[in-house]
């Protein structure tokens, strides 16, 4: 289990009030999400904890290497012979970053761009150059310090502390709801990339509540009835909730119609609805009738997320000739950017010195879990696991 942290730079009755029951609890306090200091704090208490770094099929042939995130916590991705290993992406000679941040190459070894030393694709020590005669030099001192991952489903999960729980525990009362769409057997076809200019944390608390879809979302509105579903209650750090496709319609697309085929194996209820899965702190899932959307979140500064959105279909459609995925990218494209800009005019919102976290209507009990888990870690409880 991780270490205890000190609690976050914020005003502790403001912290306090996030996590008060439903019904009487506020918003964060407007520091959460303008405030650098904050920002850092997340970094080094939250972010530091197991985080989604990308999907396994990024580095699916040897040698395949991929640099995510950028600061203490960033990590470097390698295909070996055998699995996937996770570094931190610094060179154990000056501690240049051996990739540059989403940068990718391949090759049968790791070589760091400034001084050249190189390393094994499992992390070890291949060549110092000119350390050869060097008296005392030991190679096997100087490996990369390897971090710790998890492929779920697909996904791939870093702990950079190290001293997170077991991602078992993390992932609580998940494994039944995400298993059945089979996302690790689905092919990622398209991938839009946006960076916007408001805190990750606004993005997600947003991605939790259709509170607003009557508002923003006529087309979303048409498929999914705004009001329907309900959030489920589990034991890890991950939250989410169903909400109901219209009959008649086969998945969320602007006309309910599907361009592709239905995932093999699915419930009739799972054929009917769509799971919204915060995957805490920064990939949002989608577990649609015949595809899987995720989007992953990396933040960059206190106001501004760079957000990877991937569309992911059943084999079967993926490559049958002609297929077009755009029934359901372009669907969401265009939901996304009536999301991007509420998020952004939210942010700016908040940079006023009058703002004051608000109350939580009846409809947004999600942002509610959200909200209140952020809160937990800013107390100095469980900021991870």
């Amino acid at each position: 289990m991780f270490k205890q942290h000190p609690p976050a730079p914020l005003p502790a009755d403001g912290v306090a009030a996030a996590m008060a029951p439903f019904g009487q609890s506020r918003m964060l306090p407007r520091e959460a999400y303008v405030d650098p200091a904050v920002f850092a704090w997340e970094q080094q208490h939250i972010f530091s904890g197991w985080t989604c770094v990308g999907h396994a099929s990024d580095l699916a042939a040897v040698g395949a290497q991929k640099a995510v995130g950028t600061g203490a916590n960033a990590v470097l991705l390698v295909r070996g012979e055998d699995t996937v290993r996770a570094f931190a992406n610094t060179c154990r000679h000056r501690g240049h970053e051996l990739l540059a941040c989403n940068a990718t190459t391949r090759g049968r070894s790791i070589v760091c761009p400034y001084h050249s030393w190189s390393y094994r694709l499992d992390g070890s020590l291949r060549n110092a150059p000119h350390f050869s005669k060097v008296e005392g030099f030991q190679p096997d001192e100087f490996g990369l310090a390897e971090l710790r991952l998890v492929n779920w489903h697909g996904w791939l999960f870093v702990d950079p502390s190290g001293e997170d729980a077991d991602f078992a525990e993390h992932v609580a009362g998940w494994e039944d709801v995400v298993a059945p769409y089979r996302p690790e057997d689905l092919v990622v076809v398209d991938r839009h990339s946006y960076e916007l200019e408001t805190n990750w944390k606004v993005i997600a608390e947003n991605y939790q509540e259709c509170y607003h879809c009557s508002t923003i979302h006529p087309e979303l509105s048409r498929i999914s009835p705004p009001t329907s579903g309900e959030n489920l209650a589990t034991a890890g750090s991950w939250m989410g909730g169903w909400m109901s496709i219209i009959e008649g319609a086969e998945t969320m697309s602007l006309t309910g119609a599907s361009g592709g085929v239905a995932i093999k194996g699915l419930s009739e209820h799972e054929l009917h609805t769509v799971m919204y899965v915060v995957g805490y702190p920064n990939l949002l899932v989608s577990l649609h009738p015949d595809y899987v959307m995720t989007h992953l979140m990396t933040p960059l500064a206190v106001d501004r997320t760079h957000v990877e959105c991937a569309w992911a279909f059943p084999t079967e459609a993926a490559e049958k000739p002609g297929f077009d995925p755009s029934y359901a990218v372009d669907f969401w494209d265009l939901t996304n950017r009536q999301d991007w800009a509420a998020c952004e005019s939210v942010q700016r919102g908040l940079a006023s010195q009058h703002a004051r976290p608000g109350p939580l209507a009846p409809d947004e009990d999600g942002v509610y879990q959200f909200v209140s888990r952020v809160a937990k870690a800013y107390s100095g409880g469980a900021a991870r696991g």
